[in-house]
């Protein structure tokens, strides 16, 4: 089997490969963040502004477009931290880490400890959703305090994007306070382990970890279920929603479309036309196609290639906007 197809292979949920390639390639190097009091290790990789010609990194187990260990061009440059599904990995956003990086943006990507492709143990308990929005502060200060390209990050200067599950991580890290009763009416239906215990009234009491740090997010398709109008009421930070028309994987619509009602702070709100959940995730392979059909196969009539051109714009606009630096 080749690299590429390896790389295919391994995504599991939030996987995809790309066909394209960038002009320019992205500074690629691996994170491994470690163990403390606050959780167990973590491992990711960051993206980063490179003038080298693009080639490809091995970061076991994959293969990723890139350059290893390329200097860093830049300075004082806005850091932006990526968030992943249910049961994804640090490489399933990496296109978009590759395009923000192109772009003039340092980020960063983990895969979250006991909800990733490689080690499913707790995605489906209540722990997972507390330790998210700490696994992104743990990653922020690693980012700014320990990481090679430290010095080079402007502290000011902070975002997150997140998908599905990473939706709620970003939403969390940036003030929303889940309400787990909110789920107990869809819960009744459900048989997984998290509903089991929302049922039994098993609720978390760790308070949710908030990161002032964070200055604006892009966030698609977030699991919301649990964040209704008291839950929102302390975001602040800008906003960019994006919503698939059908939703799918656990996340509904209209409890997308509540999120926009319920989100006083600025926020664009998105819904992709004829789009189901996974038309977030980028353009597959084929031997992806191949390989699993349900995260690449689109409704009928939707390109989302030609999505994922204007998603890419808009939000690096979004970015740029928010995380612009201020007029000296």
């Amino acid at each position: 089997m080749s690299a590429s197809n390896q790389f295919c292979r391994f995504l599991y949920i939030a996987g995809f490969c790309l066909t394209a390639t960038l002009a320019q390639a992205a500074g690629l190097r691996s994170i491994d963040i470690p163990a403390d009091a606050d959780g167990p290790a973590i491992h990711g990789a960051m993206w980063y502004p490179c003038a080298e010609p693009p080639g490809e990194v091995r970061l076991d187990p994959f293969t990723l477009p890139g350059v290893k260990d390329c200097p860093l061009l830049g300075d004082k440059l806005p850091l932006v931290v990526v968030s992943h599904g249910k049961g994804g990995n640090f490489a399933g956003h990496h296109h978009t880490g590759e395009v923000l990086a192109e772009a003039g943006f340092i980020v960063a990507a983990i895969s979250h400890p006991g909800d990733n492709s490689s080690d499913l143990s707790r995605s489906d308990d209540l722990s997972v959703f507390v330790e998210r929005p700490q696994d992104i502060k743990r990653l922020i200060d690693f980012m700014l305090l320990a990481s090679p390209v430290s010095t080079a990050i402007d502290r000011e200067r902070i975002g997150l994007f997140g998908f599905s599950r990473g939706g709620y991580t970003g939403l969390v890290a940036v003030g929303a306070n889940p309400d787990w009763a909110k789920a107990t009416a869809i819960c009744q239906h459900s048989a997984s382990h998290a509903c089991a215990q929302i049922l039994r009234k098993e609720y978390p009491t760790e308070p949710p970890t908030h990161d002032p740090r964070i200055k604006a997010i892009v966030i698609a398709d977030p699991l919301a279920v649990t964040l209704g109008a008291d839950s929102l009421a302390s975001v602040k930070v800008p906003v960019q929603l994006w919503a698939s028309e059908y939703g799918g994987d656990g996340v509904l619509p209209h409890d997308v479309a509540a999120v926009d009602a319920n989100l006083s702070a600025p926020h664009d709100y998105r819904v992709v036309p004829n789009s189901w959940h996974f038309s977030f995730l980028a353009p597959c392979s084929p031997a992806l196609l191949r390989q699993r059909p349900e995260l690449c196969v689109d409704p009928p009539r939707f390109d989302r290639a030609a999505f994922y051109a204007r998603f890419d714009t808009e939000m690096i606009a979004f970015f740029r906007k928010w995380l612009a630096r201020p007029a000296e």
